[in-house]
C-alpha cells in the first residue's frame, strides 16, 4: 500500500492537494539526483536540462559542496549577523575578489539581492549624487525578470507576475530591452541606476544586440548613474564566463548574485560593489537574520573556489558551442530560432507544431527535463557538469520530439 502511494500519479495529486497553485510543474516526482541526472519515485532517470533555473550549475550533490555542508552542519548553522562567525570573512573576501569589488553584502534569495540593490542605489543617489529626497528613479527594461516581491513586480511587464498585486511601487521607468536610444532618453538628473539582466532569462534567454551593454556602461558613467547587473541567472559560469557582462568587456557598478551561489544546497545571494557604493549602508539600515549564515557561507565559499579555477567557465564555453551547434541544426525542422550563450539556450518552437509546454511534456516522456516560458519557447540550462554525450542525447531527444 505504501509503495503504491509513492507512484507518480498519486504522488503528483498528493503534492497539489495542500499546495497553493502558484506553479504548474511537469508531472514528475523526483526522489534522488546526482550530477546531471535525477530519478523519480518510479525509478525512471531524467537528464536535468533546467538545473534549478541555474541554481544547480555544479550539478546535483556536487561532492565538494555536499562535504562542506555536512562538515558545517556538525559545527554551526546560524548566529545571525548580531555576531561574527568563522566562515563569514573567507566568503566575503573570496567573493569580492571573484567579482573584482571591495565589498559584499550577503542575503538569501535572488529577489532579496535585487531589493537590496534598489535600496542601496536610492541611498547612494540621495547621499552621494545629491538627488532630492523621494525623487530617485531607476530605469529598467521591458521583459525583465528580477523576482516577485511587490516592489519588483511593480516594474514587471509580465501580466502574470504583475496583475492584481497593486498598488505598485513608484520610481521606475521601463524602456525596451536593447534600445540604447530609449535608455538615453529615460535617464534624467534624478536617475540613480540602470538595472538590467545582461541576458534576459525568463523572457527566453534573450541576448541584447552587440554593443548594447558597452553602450549602457558608457552612458551610466557619463550621466553619473549606477549600472546594476542582475547576474542571478546569467552569472557564475552559466554563459561561458564568470559573468555574462565579461563577454561584452563590461564591468557594472554592482553585481546581483544568487541561485548557483548556494550550490543547489542552500539559498544564498549577494550584492557586490565598491565601497563608495555599498559603503552608504550603516548598521540598522538593512539586514537579514539568515543572510550570510555559517552554513550558507561554508557552501558558497566552496562555490567561489570552484569558479576561481576557471574550469566550469571553460566547460560551459566549450560544451555550449556543441549544444548550440546541435540546436541550430534544428532551425527549420521545428525550431524557429535559437538564442543564448554557453550552456544556456532559448528555443522558439514553431507554434503551429506545438506549445512549449507540450514540447517539455514530450521531452519528459523521453527522459529529458526542460522548462517552457511564454507560449512556444523553452529554455535549456543543463548543469555545467554535463558531458558531450549527454548534450548529444538531449539534442537527439528534442529532434525526435520535433519530428513527432
Amino acid at each position: 500500500m505504501i509503495e503504491d502511494m509513492l507512484r507518480t500519479p498519486a504522488a503528483v495529486q498528493d503534492s497539489e492537494r495542500h499546495t497553493a497553485h502558484n506553479y504548474h510543474p511537469l508531472p514528475v516526482v523526483i526522489t534522488s539526483a546526482e550530477g546531471a541526472w535525477v530519478t523519480d519515485v518510479d525509478g525512471n532517470r531524467y537528464l536535468d536540462c533546467l538545473a534549478g533555473y541555474s541554481a544547480l550549475n555544479f550539478g546535483h550533490r556536487h561532492p565538494t559542496l555536499v562535504a562542506a555542508a555536512h562538515a558545517q552542519l556538525d559545527r554551526l548553522t546560524l548566529t545571525s549577523r548580531a555576531f561574527i562567525h568563522d566562515q563569514f570573512a573567507d566568503f566575503c573576501r573570496e567573493l569580492a575578489a571573484l567579482c573584482g569589488k571591495d565589498l559584499v553584502l550577503p542575503m538569501n534569495t535572488g529577489a532579496e539581492a535585487v531589493e537590496t540593490g534598489i535600496k542601496v542605489a536610492r541611498k547612494w543617489g540621495y547621499q552621494v549624487k545629491g538627488v532630492p529626497a523621494g525623487q530617485a528613479n531607476i530605469v529598467v527594461a521591458e521583459g525583465n525578470f528580477h523576482g516577485r516581491t511587490t516592489t519588483i513586480v511593480s516594474f514587471s511587464t509580465d501580466s502574470d507576475a504583475r496583475a492584481d498585486f497593486g498598488p505598485y511601487t513608484p520610481g521606475f521607468r521601463i524602456v525596451p530591452y536593447g534600445d540604447l536610444a530609449a535608455l538615453t532618453e529615460a535617464i534624467d538628473e534624478h536617475t540613480v541606476a540602470v538595472l538590467l539582466e545582461p541576458i534576459q532569462g525568463e523572457q527566453g534567454v534573450v541576448v541584447p544586440p552587440e554593443g548594447y551593454l558597452p553602450g549602457v556602461r558608457r552612458l551610466c558613467t557619463e550621466r553619473d548613474v549606477l549600472f546594476i547587473a542582475d547576474e542571478i541567472q546569467s552569472g557564475l559560469g552559466r554563459t561561458g564566463a564568470t559573468f555574462a557582462c565579461e563577454q561584452e568587456g563590461v564591468v557594472p557598478d554592482m553585481y546581483l548574485l544568487g541561485k548557483a551561489l548556494g550550490g543547489g544546497i542552500v539559498p544564498v545571494s549577494a550584492v557586490a560593489a565598491d565601497a563608495d557604493v555599498l559603503g552608504v549602508l550603516k548598521p540598522g539600515q538593512h539586514g537579514s537574520t539568515f543572510g550570510g549564515n555559517p552554513l550558507a557561507c561554508a557552501v558558497a565559499t566552496e562555490v567561489v573556489r570552484l569558479l576561481a579555477t576557471g574550469e566550469f567557465q571553460r566547460r560551459s564555453a566549450a560544451l555550449g558551442e556543441r549544444l548550440h551547434a546541435g540546436l541550430r541544426g534544428l532551425i527549420g525542422k521545428g525550431l524557429v530560432a535559437v538564442r543564448g550563450r554557453g550552456l544556456w539556450a532559448g528555443l522558439d518552437i514553431d507554434p503551429a507544431l506545438m506549445s512549449g509546454r507540450q514540447a517539455c511534456e514530450r521531452l519528459m516522456e523521453r527522459g529529458v527535463l526542460a522548462k517552457d516560458t511564454h507560449g512556444s519557447t523553452i529554455r535549456l540550462a543543463p548543469p555545467l557538469v554535463i558531458t558531450e554525450e549527454e548534450i548529444d542525447h538531449a539534442v537527439a531527444q528534442l529532434t525526435a520530439v520535433l519530428a513527432g
